[in-house]
């Protein structure tokens, strides 16, 4: 996906990828956990997952990164980049992400990770940043009929 300029995300190719590794390389991964397979197996199995986070969040950084420069084309007094959600409770990413802001003279916002595998509260903290924002509309009146409330 690296060649298309946008900021869709698709990791099919990447898991093709690992699975490739794997079976190259005659891993038996269904039947032997990790605390029963050879040292070998074991450093084996940590290389290909620190290798696909690795490419994982390479791919991340670039879409990120043109996220990024194209909001601040279309508002150049945006100050913060606000990570959240399952992503934002990784360590790794978050520095990466950080780098991003910083490269970029943003602040990288994100709640506790303990909070970020929560999606009920990210969606929750989200509509009290837009509301503190004075980004909301009031609701509809509660008179009005169900099918109008919502336009497509």
């Amino acid at each position: 996906m690296r060649q298309h300029k946008d900021c869709n995300f698709s990791y099919a190719g990447l898991k093709t990828q690992v699975r490739l590794a794997i079976e190259s390389r005659n891993l038996c991964t269904d039947d032997i956990p990790i605390s029963s397979a050879t040292e070998e197996d074991r450093q084996l199995r940590a290389n290909i997952a620190a290798s696909f986070q690795r490419i994982a969040v390479l791919h991340l950084e670039d879409r990120c990164q043109r996220a990024v420069e194209w909001a601040l084309k279309m508002e150049p007094s945006i100050k913060h980049f606000v990570v959240s959600g399952g992503v934002a409770s990784n360590q790794y990413v978050r520095a990466r992400l950080n780098h991003i802001a910083e490269k970029n003279g943003l602040q990288l916002v994100s709640p506790p990770p303990s909070l970020c595998t929560d999606n009920g509260v990210m969606i929750a903290w989200t509509g009290i940043e837009h509301f503190v924002a004075g980004r909301f509309e009031d609701p509809p009146p509660a008179d009005e009929p169900d099918d109008m409330q919502f336009e497509n």
